[in-house]
């Protein structure tokens, strides 16, 4: 049975390792979304890359969600059975669940792509069909990487807040699975021409900034939506969460934020602002909605923290560069050797 990690800031005065490799024989479960994505090979698919695991000496098992929440049990009793990976396969959706049921554990993340827009795997380099990217993870290590936290959910990539958390509510599972990512965009096309910015006061490590906000991303890792970076400067092992705040009263000026997004001009451009902090608390006059990993998550008035180190995850070597800080240091959890 694995002993649960401390999810402290960092320390340096007490180092572990975090880029460990996987047992010769590891143990693996396989949590699948029947649901997810598109595709029609579902199950043929991720038994390909059962059998690539298996080929290699993994002991390999599946189990398969049926309603939320099925994910965080199936992951949370995976951990406490001492399995070295939970491979979560099906789209963003379903890695959210899996990591809510590991955070705090020495079982590793892993994910095999099956869902509508497959943002961490993207966010690895890893490849999008579920064969390959189970190949390419062979050659993965375990390291420790932080996680967002969002009220009392855990998030792995970002939490939005406002005009893309809106769509989120909109879009139905069945344009999903239909439209694919396709059914963000005609959703997001019908909204934004009624949305309207909201007043916010957002307190990052207590300082205060006040405004009308269009939309707030506050991202653990860089790639926002599988397109673009949203914050560019993330890491995923640095203790920090980066928060970028797009100002506005309407959609309108979307195309000029938009360009100075992708140009990465935040400091040319008077209504974003990028910043990093451990804790943000937002409040709004009229509560807006919240999004995390792609799922909607409550409504503002919400409290945003860090969780450094929370989550094992099998990082292929593929990772960019500047996702992770060459040497992190986190404190040694009790009964961790």
């Amino acid at each position: 049975m694995h002993d649960p990690i401390t999810l402290t800031t960092a320390s340096a005065s007490a180092l572990i390792d975090t880029n460990e490799a996987l047992p010769q024989d590891p143990r693996a479960l396989i949590v699948l979304n029947p649901f997810a994505g598109q595709a029609a090979a579902l199950r043929q698919n991720i038994e390909a890359a059962r059998t690539v695991w298996q080929a290699h000496g993994w002991t390999v098992d599946i189990e398969t969600t049926h309603q939320a929440g099925d994910g965080i049990r199936l992951a949370r009793e995976a951990a406490w059975r001492g399995y070295d990976v939970v491979a979560a396969a099906g789209g963003d959706g379903t890695i959210n669940e899996v990591i809510n049921g590991l955070a705090g554990t020495r079982t590793a993340l892993a994910a095999l792509p099956v869902g509508t827009v497959n943002v961490w795997v993207r966010e690895l380099g890893l490849p999008l069909e579920p064969r390959a990217a189970a190949e390419a993870l062979l050659l993965a290590r375990r390291r420790r990487i932080d996680l967002g936290r969002a009220g009392d959910r855990y998030f792995l990539l970002m939490a939005g807040i406002g005009f893309d958390a809106a769509v989120v509510n909109e879009v139905r599972s069945d344009e999903k699975r239909r439209l694919g990512a396709l059914a963000y965009v005609v959703r997001a096309f019908d909204l934004a021409l009624r949305y309207r910015g909201r007043r916010a006061r957002i307190a990052l490590d207590g300082r205060v900034i006040r405004g009308r906000v269009l939309l707030v991303v506050i991202g653990n890792s860089q790639l926002y939506g599988g397109v673009f970076k949203i914050t560019p400067r993330a890491c995923i092992n640095d203790g920090l969460l980066d928060v970028c705040i797009i100002k506005g009263d309407s959609l309108a000026e979307a195309p000029l934020r938009l360009l100075s997004i992708l140009r990465q001009r935040y400091n040319l451009d008077p209504r974003i602002e990028y910043h990093r902090a451990r804790i943000i608390h937002i409040t709004t006059r009229g509560a807006l909605p919240v999004q995390v990993d792609g799922d909607q998550s409550g409504f503002t008035p919400m409290t945003f923290t860090v969780a450094p180190g929370a989550l094992y995850a099998l990082l292929p070597d593929t990772l960019p560069d500047d996702l992770l800080r060459a040497a992190p240091t986190y404190q040694r959890p009790c009964g961790i050797a």
